[in-house]
């Protein structure tokens, strides 16, 4: 099934600012958050489609790409495993990069001559904890590597390739057609220059062969959902000793218990007991460095109403800042009362107030409500 148009989840049009990206992703994610929504399927598939939009447009590089390809701009690889970005010199992530940026992801040479090897992606999940903190990852990569017997030449030992006789070494040649010049790869040498004539029998003349390999990768404190970690020379082996191509890793953050991230912000929602919302308190709520903060609540508290949290949010990528945490209150109705706590809160119902009331939004409420039914009346 095709994927819905981003804007379109968003609700924006697509030359839509920044803060207008902004305030449809918290509209919409208000109102399909799993906690709003337990058990609902659909509004939890909703919500990760929304958050994947936003981590898109938010980012001008992303949005840059998406704009001009859709989502072709970010196929490849995916769960865990890593897949080429234009394995075999074709298609693919790198291709449309290395169309919009040039260099930008490293692509291999277009013309004749060695090819560098192919970009690789890994998508690694790690929690929100681990994007704060920072950690050490350890990833396994299977591509092709540098064959260790004929260390990466194809050639058998004593021997070595010898110029291409059809292109003289170049790795290209020209053909005539009309009026035009056509310049391609060389079909007999592939575009190295060379050629094998007695190949290695370990990796059949290729100069690489397939194995697993072991990284540990340093993710920085800060990181955000879908940043991205290059890792220079840690893609594919070229063809015959060719350049390495790049790892780059895609990091996506798994769905907090408790919190929401907003960039450097932390977003919790927290239940307040009715009593406490009415008379003010404080309680105690966990921050995501481990730690525990005391919020006051101020007498008549209502739900939605937030407290912020100064520097308790996330770690800023590269800076000894911090983001702030918003606490949002959700004023929660008392359940299953005893037959005297009802009689206490039918004789407070009953009791007044001096003329003042309890619920003034209720009563402002309702006064327009008979405002509007005389208004018909009459």
């Amino acid at each position: 099934m095709a994927k819905a148009d981003y804007y379109e989840l968003l609700g924006v049009a697509k030359g839509a600012s920044a803060d207008d990206l902004k305030k449809a992703y918290r509209k919409l994610a208000m109102q399909y958050h799993p906690d709003k929504n337990p058990g609902d399927k659909k509004a939890e598939a909703k919500f990760k489609e929304i958050n994947e939009a936003y981590d898109v447009l938010k980012d001008d590089q992303k949005r840059a790409a998406y704009d001009r390809f859709g989502h072709a701009a970010f196929e490849g690889g995916g769960g865990g495993q890593p897949g080429g970005f234009g394995a075999g010199g074709a298609g693919g992530f790198a291709d449309i990069f290395d169309e919009m940026f040039g260099e930008f992801m490293g692509g291999g040479r277009r013309g004749g001559g060695p090819q560098r090897g192919a970009d690789l992606r890994y998508n690694l999940e790690i929690s929100l904890e681990d994007a704060f903190h920072g950690k050490q990852a350890t990833v396994r990569v299977a591509s092709m590597h540098a064959c260790e017997t004929c260390h990466g030449s194809g050639a058998e030992a004593g021997s070595k390739p010898v110029t291409c006789p059809t292109c003289r070494g170049q790795g290209k040649v020209r053909a005539q057609q009309g009026f035009f010049t056509i310049e391609r790869a060389c079909h007999q040498c592939g575009g190295a220059g060379q050629i094998i004539e007695k190949p290695c029998k370990t990796c059949q003349g290729q100069g690489r062969v397939r194995k697993e390999r072991t990284l540990s990768v340093n993710i920085p404190a800060g990181v955000e959902d879908g940043t991205r970690i290059r890792l220079a020379g840690e893609g594919e082996a070229g063809l015959r000793g060719s350049p390495t191509g790049d790892l780059y890793l895609f990091l996506s953050i798994k769905q907090h218990r408790l919190f929401h991230r907003e960039g450097a912000d932390i977003y919790c929602r927290v239940p307040i007991p009715m009593t406490t919302a009415a008379l003010g308190g404080s309680i105690e709520v966990p921050t995501v460095d481990g730690a525990r903060a005391k919020v006051t609540i101020p007498a008549g508290a209502q739900t939605a109403q937030q407290f912020r949290l100064k520097g308790k949010g996330m770690s800023v990528l590269r800076s000894q800042a911090r983001g702030d945490m918003f606490i949002e209150a959700m004023v929660e109705t008392p359940v299953n009362l005893t037959k005297r706590q009802q009689e206490l809160l039918r004789e407070f119902e009953g009791s007044g107030g001096g003329g003042k009331s309890h619920s003034p939004e209720s009563a402002s409420f309702f006064a327009k409500v008979k405002e509007l039914w005389d208004d018909l009346r009459n």
